[in-house]
C-alpha cells in the first residue's frame, strides 16, 4: 500500500473517519430523547410518512436553489459552523412550538440553512461551490445519515453510501458540467444546446430531480425519525431546537469528513485514500 507520508494529512483523515464512522443519527436522536426511535415512529399520525418524504424532496429542491445557486467565491475560509447550527436550533424551535404542521413548515427553511452549512465546509475544504461536480457532491452529503441494510462495503458506512450513490452521481455530475461548459461556450438556447450536442435546461432539471430522490430516499428516513423525536409530548420547543442542533451538526460534521476524504483524494488517488481508510476504520472498530 502506497503510503500517505504528511502527517498532518494522515491525521485528517483519521479524523474524518471517527467522523464519518460515528454512531448513526438515528442512534443519536434516541440517545437524545431517552426513548427507542421504534416506539417514538409508531407515534406518528397515519399517513405521516408520506408527507414527510413529499416534503423532504421539496425541501431538497429548494434548498438547492437557495442555497448551492446563489453562493460565491472559492477561498478556503474557516466554515461558519456555529452560525448554522444557531440559525437551524431557532428554526427548529418554532417548528416544534407548533407540532408536526410547524415541523414540515420550517423544513425548508432548516434545510436550506443546512445546505449552505456544507457548501460552506466544501469551500473552507478548498473547493469551488460554482463547479458543478462540487454541487452534486453537497447534494450528496444528506445522504450520509448512518449504516443502512442495504449499504453494500460491510466494513465503511461512509463507503457504502458512495458506491449505493455512484452510479446517478456520475451522471449527474457528467451533466451538469456538460451544461456549464456549454453555457460558458455560449450556446444559452435549448435549441443551441441541443445543436451543439449539449443537455438543455430542462434535461439539466430532470438530471437534479433523480439525485434529489436518490437522496430523498435516504434523508427522508433521517428527517422522519427527527420529526418523531419533535412530536413526542413531552417535547417543547427547547428540545425541538436541540433536536435540530443535534441534526445539523451532524450533517456538518459529515460534511467536513467527506469534503477532507475528496480533497486527500486530489492529492493522493482514491484507491490510496480508501485503503488508509479502511485501516482506521478496522483499528477503530477493534476499539469499540
Amino acid at each position: 500500500m502506497q503510503e500517505i507520508e504528511n502527517t498532518k494529512d494522515l491525521a485528517a483523515l483519521k479524523a474524518a473517519v471517527d467522523l464519518l464512522e460515528s454512531d448513526s443519527l438515528t442512534m443519536q436522536i434516541a440517545g437524545l430523547v431517552g426513548t427507542p426511535i421504534e416506539w417514538m415512529l409508531e407515534k406518528l399520525p397515519k399517513g405521516a410518512s408520506e408527507k414527510i418524504q413529499k416534503a423532504v424532496r421539496g425541501a431538497l429542491s429548494k434548498s438547492v436553489g437557495a442555497a448551492l445557486l446563489t453562493m460565491s467565491g472559492t477561498e478556503a475560509e474557516e466554515s461558519s459552523n456555529k452560525t448554522h447550527i444557531g440559525l437551524a436550533a431557532i428554526s427548529g424551535a418554532v417548528g416544534g412550538f407548533f407540532g408536526m404542521a410547524g415541523t414540515l413548515l420550517e423544513l425548508p427553511v432548516s434545510t436550506t440553512i443546512m445546505m449552505r452549512s456544507v457548501a460552506d465546509i466544501a469551500r473552507s475544504q478548498g473547493f469551488d461551490v460554482n463547479d458543478a461536480l462540487i454541487k452534486v457532491e453537497c447534494i450528496q452529503v444528506f445522504a450520509l445519515g448512518g449504516p443502512r441494510e442495504d449499504d453494500d462495503a460491510a466494513d465503511s458506512a461512509y463507503y457504502g453510501m458512495r458506491n449505493a450513490m455512484v452510479a446517478v452521481a456520475s451522471e449527474v455530475g457528467k451533466g451538469l458540467a456538460e451544461a456549464a461548459a456549454r453555457a460558458t461556450a455560449g450556446a444559452t438556447t435549448s435549441a443551441g444546446l441541443k445543436a451543439s450536442g449539449g443537455i438543455t435546461p430542462q434535461e439539466v432539471g430532470g438530471l437534479l430531480v433523480r439525485l434529489i430522490e436518490a437522496v430523498a430516499g435516504r434523508f427522508g428516513v433521517q428527517v422522519t425519525e427527527k420529526m418523531a423525536a419533535q412530536a413526542v409530548p413531552v417535547v417543547g420547543a427547547v428540545s425541538g431546537a436541540t433536536i435540530n442542533s443535534l441534526f445539523i451538526n451532524h450533517f456538518q460534521d459529515m460534511a467536513t469528513g467527506h469534503f477532507t476524504v475528496l480533497r486527500l483524494e486530489k492529492i493522493y488517488g482514491k484507491e490510496v485514500v480508501r485503503a488508509h481508510y479502511s485501516s482506521f476504520a478496522s483499528a477503530r472498530r477493534s476499539r469499540s
